[in-house]
């Protein structure tokens, strides 16, 4: 079983002292690439770095998280050109809004989104996009730049099924993560994750946040990392009625495609 880990977050401290040993993990448990998350321009950067320190294996994307809206400058505008015009760049974002917690005002929230679904039509790069609480205003400017963008992926999809069927409608990709063993607020997407598309449907982990629950035994430090990919997608495929190697080899294929992987 090989898979694609199309959202992790391996720029975070947790991460900084067994680095190698994540990595190391993650390949025994059949995870062997991974997309490293840009949410801001600092995080960007460091995406890029691991990215170009461990070519064929982990590649970054490139923008700014709807939380750090409000740093969104001239000056970070034109490095995340500068930055998704790399090779090692697959992807605009993450990006998007956030009106859960809204660490930055929904004005500046949607100022940077469209700046950044502008940079994404004009280079002709995917979006990888967050959306919590704010589907009505992030689907409105989603759909403004849709047919211009080669592909777009509602990473750590959480929402409801009506919303699912409007990104789809979009010719989206669906993210989802092990917030689908979550017993508290995740049911919900186990009766509708058969409903995804098989290539449409990428998984990630979100590492290091979003530990599944069902994991057994579950670790004391409670960090995600990239190996419980595998463990989401057993517990994706039980929900969509399909062998887990069939689930994988979707998925990855799909995240292939998606990212422009060898």
């Amino acid at each position: 079983m090989q898979l694609v880990d199309i959202g992790a977050n391996l720029t975070h401290e947790s991460f900084r002292h067994d680095f190698d040993d994540v990595l190391t993990r993650a390949r025994n448990s059949g995870v062997t690439r991974m997309v490293v998350t840009g949410a801001s321009r600092e995080g960007s950067e460091a995406a890029l770095a691991l990215a170009r320190a461990h070519p064929g294996v982990l590649w970054a994307t490139a923008g700014v998280h709807p939380h750090h809206a409000v740093d969104y400058d001239e000056a970070t505008d034109a490095r995340l050109r500068e930055l998704v015009r790399l090779p090692a760049v697959r992807a605009v974002g993450e990006t998007g809004l956030d009106y859960h917690r809204n660490y930055s005002p929904r004005e500046a929230q949607l100022e940077a989104f469209e700046r950044q679904l502008a940079i994404a039509a004009e280079l002709g790069k995917p979006l990888f996009l967050h959306q919590r609480d704010a589907h009505a205003d992030f689907l409105a400017l989603l759909r403004r730049y849709r047919d211009r963008v080669p592909a777009a992926v509602v990473h750590c999809f959480t929402d409801t099924r009506e919303a699912l069927h409007d990104y789809l409608a979009l010719d989206c990709h669906i993210g989802i993560t092990g917030w689908i063993c979550d017993e508290r607020r995740g049911t919900h997407l186990r009766e509708f994750v058969r409903e995804i598309p098989a290539h449409r449907l990428l998984i990630e982990t979100d590492a290091p946040y979003l530990l599944p629950r069902t994991v057994r035994p579950q670790p004391s430090h409670r960090r995600n990392e990239p190996m419980y990919l595998r463990h989401i997608c057993e517990e994706i495929a039980r929900d969509r009625g399909e062998p887990a190697e069939i689930t994988a080899a979707a998925s990855t294929a799909a995240a292939e495609a998606f990212f422009g992987l060898a």
